[in-house]
Parts: C-alpha cells; sequence; structure tokens
C-alpha cells in the first residue's frame, strides 16, 4: 500500500514534508541516489503495461523494495508523493533519439512539471543518466549541477530540446519535449506499439541491459555492454567485455553498493 511516511523513509528524507523549492531538491537527489532505474524491474509475464499501473504493487517493490524500475513506475509514484505532499504538479512527455526511433512518437519518456513560487520546474527521477541530479528551472539560462551544464533550447512550435554538456564534452540532448501537461492515457499508443512489437531479450550483445543510478556528485549507467559514469563532470567510458564483471556491475548499480 502506497504510504508517503514509509516513501520518505525509503528515499532518506524522513520528515521531509515542507512544499519549497530545498525539500524539492533534497527529494529529487535522494530518490535518485536510493532507487535505480532498473528496465529489468519490468514484469512483462502479463504483457506490457505502461498506463493501468498498480500503484501499491509498484510501490512495494520499486519503492520499498528497492528493485527500482523505468520512468514509468519511477516518476508515476514520485508523482503521486509530491501530489500528496502538496507540490503542483502535472506530466510532461519526452522523446530520445532512440525511443524516436523504435516508437516513431514524442510521447515516449515519462516525467514531471513542478510550478512552485510562479516558477515551473522540470523533474526527473526515472532516467538513467546522464542527466540533472536536482530539478531544473525552466529558463534559457545554462544551469550547471556537480560539473555538468544543462540548458534548455527553444525549437520552436512549442517544442524544447534539454541539452547537457560534461567539462570536457559538446552539448548534447537528453531528450526533446513540450510543455505541455499530459494524462496517463496518452501514453497508450506506446503501450499498443510495445504490445505489438515486443523488444526480444537481451543475448550475447546484451542491448536490451539498462541500469543507473546516482552518487553524491554523479551518476553511473550501464547500458548494453557500455559502462558510463559522470563523477564531477567529468566522464568516464568503457566497454565490459568480461561477463562475470559485467552481472557485477549491474547488481551493484540495483543494489547501490557503488565503489
Amino acid at each position: 500500500m502506497f504510504d508517503t511516511d514509509a516513501y520518505l523513509r525509503r528515499i532518506g528524507c524522513a520528515g521531509e514534508t515542507g512544499v519549497d523549492l530545498d525539500t524539492l531538491r533534497r527529494l529529487h537527489k535522494h530518490h535518485l541516489m536510493a532507487i535505480p532505474y532498473n528496465i529489468a524491474a519490468q514484469d512483462f509475464s502479463e504483457g506490457v503495461n505502461l498506463v493501468a499501473l498498480d500503484e501499491d504493487e509498484v510501490f512495494e517493490t520499486a519503492i520499498l523494495g528497492g528493485r527500482g524500475g523505468t520512468c514509468f513506475q519511477l516518476n508515476r509514484l514520485f508523482f503521486r508523493l509530491l501530489g500528496e505532499l502538496g507540490y503542483e504538479v502535472s506530466l510532461l512527455a519526452g522523446s530520445t533519439a532512440e525511443g524516436w526511433e523504435n516508437f516513431g512518437t514524442e510521447i515516449e519518456h515519462m516525467f514531471i512539471r513542478v510550478t512552485l513560487d510562479d516558477e515551473q520546474w522540470l523533474v526527473d527521477v526515472g532516467y538513467p543518466g546522464p542527466s540533472y541530479l536536482e530539478p531544473l528551472l525552466v529558463s534559457e539560462a545554462v544551469q550547471t549541477q556537480y560539473g555538468s551544464q544543462f540548458r534548455l533550447v527553444d525549437k520552436g512550435d512549442g517544442d524544447f530540446a534539454l541539452q547537457r554538456r560534461g567539462r570536457v564534452s559538446r552539448w548534447s540532448v537528453v531528450y526533446l519535449f513540450k510543455l505541455l501537461a499530459r494524462q496517463w492515457d496518452d501514453w497508450k499508443a506506446l503501450e499498443d506499439h510495445a504490445r505489438q512489437n515486443p523488444a526480444p531479450a537481451p543475448e550475447g550483445d546484451l542491448q536490451g541491459v539498462l541500469y543507473g543510478r546516482a552518487f553524491e556528485n554523479g551518476q553511473v549507467v550501464l547500458k548494453g555492454r557500455r559502462h558510463l559514469t559522470v563523477r564531477d563532470g567529468r566522464e568516464r567510458v568503457r566497454t565490459v567485455v568480461d561477463d562475470d564483471e559485467h552481472r557485477a556491475l549491474a547488481t551493484a548499480i540495483v543494489s547501490g553498493d557503488l565503489p
């Protein structure tokens, strides 16, 4: 059963019930550090369910059980948590390069907008990374977090590109989106597409593997055999060829036992 107090305790924010920017920042970062992005946590035994989720059941496994999930589980639950705390929240939809290539829709990634003191903030605890560890202000200004920079580029017609760069890397797109409030059912077309075109189970190339977790000054991502660590904005990327090491890295990200 969804429990606000238990949720706050699980992410290391017991008693953090204020509706203000400092509290929102702590909730966001602590969530990313406590709960992993874990695509393997999705149970496809009864088909793909992105819209009609049992939030209480997902809360037990993804949050209390610590298994994590994807944007459809994590941002949905965080949306509910923020709403119950009293934040003004709305759903946003984004599209990544891979999502557009695979699904051809701008309604792919699910994240959150928080309106606070007449300002809008982007909130996302369901993206594997690298991305923002704390809420981003909807603004033209370049914003710096833990050595990485972020900016919103207005592409016209209501489209925005969220871009990021590290200390020595170029600007790259995290995802595209519109500042348009969405409803759960807006992801039904994506759900139908996924049901009709099930992704193959990862084999030797491990292309279906995707894990991510934040730590105090950065993030770690395991995508396929690509292992990326961002620390203070400095990126280290390598290919993991040893299967035992790959399993150990995946386990460490899910468990939070990071070096």
